[in-house]
């Protein structure tokens, strides 16, 4: 398996490139922000053919790239119907402070063609076996994408690539439009922690990780794990 990420110059969005191997198909996720450069070098680079970009939600830096992506190749973009319509109109993902600071420096266009993601369906895309679990809570339509870790730099049975649900010592804020702390505490409860801990966490921000290295340092994967009426309250969540 062939995995590489890097991560856009604005926040920092890690951009995923998933193949069985150099030199064939792939799917991209994540593609943010003045990305595109970078990832068609890395394609190139690796005589990759995406068939398919996946969004782990519909926030701007990590769908900013879709249409460009999706429309020079004629695929298709993926992402759960609750946040399909952050793909037309981005800013009903955002705060009002956050909208006005991007205010209109960045031309943004909707991809032609998009399909809806299906909670627990496994998708046949480029060779590759992929997952979906619905895990909202940092938006309404956030998802973790799962496969196999077979021929992949790791030693694990499994990938997550969390998007924004879990970092390494965090997890996404949820406290933009369609985020909610008791429901991402339900979704690290039911989606995460039950992942074997040698899983490989390949989230939408920062280093990558380990469940198992959550699941012994996050504070909230500990508080999600806890019963609700001795759950202390946590720090407040990154991006």
């Amino acid at each position: 398996m062939f995995v590489a990420g890097f991560p856009a110059d604005t926040f920092g969005t890690n951009c995923y490139v998933v193949a069985p191997a150099p030199g064939e198909q792939c799917v991209v996720v994540d593609p943010g922000i003045g990305v595109v450069d970078q990832l068609d070098d890395l394609l190139a680079e690796h005589r990759l053919q995406p068939v398919a970009v996946l969004l782990t939600h519909g926030h701007l830096d990590h769908t900013f790239s879709v249409a460009p992506v999706c429309g020079a190749r004629g695929i298709t973009a993926y992402v759960h119907p609750g946040d399909r319509e952050m793909l037309a109109n981005p800013s009903k993902g955002f705060s009002v402070d956050i909208t006005q600071m991007l205010g209109g420096r960045l031309e943004y266009s909707e991809p032609e063609d998009v399909a809806e993601l299906t909670d627990g369906a496994t998708m046949s895309l480029a060779g590759l076996e992929i997952t979906v679990d619905h895990a909202p809570g940092h938006t309404g339509g956030s998802v973790l994408f799962r496969l196999p870790a077979a021929g992949s730099p790791w030693d694990a049975d499994q990938i997550c690539l969390t998007g924004d649900v879990l970092f390494a010592g965090s997890i996404g804020r949820t406290d933009l439009p369609g985020g909610s702390m008791p429901t991402m505490l339900s979704s690290l409860r039911e989606k995460i922690l039950p992942l074997a801990d040698d899983t490989v966490v390949l989230p939408g921000h920062g280093p990558d990780t380990t469940i198992g290295r959550e699941r012994a340092s996050n504070p909230y994967l500990r508080q999600a794990g806890m019963p609700d009426d001795v759950r202390p309250a946590a720090a407040r969540p990154n991006w």
